[in-house]
């Protein structure tokens, strides 16, 4: 009967297994419960202390490096002008927090203060939310789906992407586009680039004989160029990238002017609109550029700031930031409110789709880890049997027998221990083993 103990202590490692997942889970942050989303968004914070949470590229790998360093390998972060968020697996919310104050130039104790912190389903939800619009400052704002996926690319090619948050971005970036093309929540051209149109509209109603310069040429200072040519025939544009070749290109493709970064300062002073989007982490436009100038509107697409906020005060100088943009109304966006709820329907479906493969996953590690558990008594058993020896049908048919009876024994031991949950047991094998019993 001795020689039979390690058998039966390693069959009771299986009703185990489940529990010893969970733990292990927690100590490698990967249960859902350890998944947050903390950050920072226009609806709390202006745009002056979004720009100093704002991340850039270079920003964005010590991140990842220090993330790494730290033993966490499954997060992202966006940060765009409307929030910096970083989402990811940690056993403490804290630690992803310091992670973005330990790239960024803003205080700590300023982030926390200011800052949501969402875990397990509502951080899931979170993230649904965003990737369809439903939380951008402009309602509907399809722009955020791009930089979610240019977020959490950047992330997975540096190893920092695990499959939990890989499958959950494929998965809101599926429903983004679902509800994109079976909802209104993002008809119409509302976005910042076009609240910049609108606002032209008002502010400059001649703006076809004006010039114009932009600073900037990535993707918010190529659609808002796009848009003041298709909507307002504006023509007078010169394009000034600190990448000359950039605003080369794309000044051939669209027969407009452009210019040496180095002739910034003189291209402002003649401009009578001027738009920044150059994404910088500091001023290109200064004061001092502007002192002696004509009067001008000046627009800075940038987070953080890439003009400097001294312009502002200048009297013969109009500044307008992203904030600002943002509460320039259009009809489209009432009629995507009424899109809101059937937004929401969808995401509900969707999400119940993704948390239930992540517990199918977790189910399947399991089941996994029982198998094995049972192939090794099974080999340990027949290699008692044997001996060494031949073996006959009889044989294997007594091993099975006694592994059979080891689970049952088992069983009705931890059914016996656990008397609280015992009914619960035996309900949940009458189930799994379809008896074809019928319980009272």
């Amino acid at each position: 009967m001795t020689s039979y103990m390690p058998f039966v202590t390693a069959l009771a490692s299986i009703f185990a297994a489940g529990s010893l997942y969970i733990k292990m889970q927690v100590a490698y942050s990967k249960d859902i419960t350890n998944f947050h989303s903390i950050g920072i968004n226009y609806k709390k914070t202006d745009a002056a202390i979004r720009g100093l949470f704002a991340i850039n590229q270079a920003q964005y790998l010590s991140l990842l490096e220090h993330a790494k360093a730290a033993q966490l390998d499954d997060l992202f972060v966006l940060s765009t002008c409307n929030r910096t968020e970083i989402y990811g697996f940690a056993p403490d919310a804290q630690q992803l927090m310091d992670l973005v104050c330990k790239v960024t130039n803003g205080d700590c104790n300023l982030f926390a203060q200011l800052a949501y912190i969402r875990s397990g389903e509502d951080a899931v939800k979170h993230l649904y939310q965003v990737s369809t619009g439903l939380d951008s400052q402009i309602l509907g704002d399809y722009e955020i789906v791009g930089q979610i996926r240019t977020a959490s690319r950047f992330a997975k090619n540096h190893g920092c992407l695990g499959g939990f948050s890989e499958r959950l971005v494929n998965s809101v970036l599926q429903v983004s586009k679902l509800i994109k093309n079976e909802t209104g929540l993002s008809a119409g051209t509302v976005s910042v680039a076009f609240a910049t149109i609108r606002l032209l509209e008002k502010r400059v109603p001649d703006i076809q004989n004006k010039k114009i310069v932009l600073v900037g040429v990535g993707k918010i200072g190529r659609n808002t160029c796009k848009n003041m040519i298709s909507y307002l025939g504006a023509q007078d544009i010169t394009l000034i990238n600190r990448t000359a070749t950039v605003a080369e290109d794309f000044a051939c493709v669209h027969g407009l002017k452009f210019a040496p970064y180095e002739e910034m300062v003189p291209a402002l002073q003649q401009a009578d609109v001027i738009l920044v989007a150059s994404n910088a982490p500091h001023p290109t436009v200064l004061a001092s550029h502007l002192q002696a100038a004509t009067p001008k509107l000046v627009i800075d697409l940038s987070i953080p700031f890439n003009v400097e906020p001294a312009v502002g005060g200048l009297s013969h100088i109009e500044l307008v930031n992203v904030d600002e943009l943002s509460k320039v109304q259009d009809e489209t966006l009432q009629m995507r409110q009424k899109e809101v709820p059937r937004a929401q329907e969808i995401i509900e479906e969707h999400m119940a789709e993704f948390l239930y493969w992540y517990k199918m996953r977790k189910h399947a590690v399991v089941l996994k880890a029982v198998k094995d558990k049972l192939h090794e008594i099974h080999t340990r058993e027949i290699q008692q049997q044997k001996n060494g020896a031949q073996y006959d049908l009889e044989d294997i048919e007594e091993v099975s027998s006694r592994i059979i009876q080891k689970m049952i024994n088992l069983m009705a031991g931890k059914v016996r221990k656990e008397t609280e949950k015992g009914d619960l047991y035996i309900s949940m094998i009458n189930d799994i083993f379809e008896t074809g019993i019928k319980q009272d």
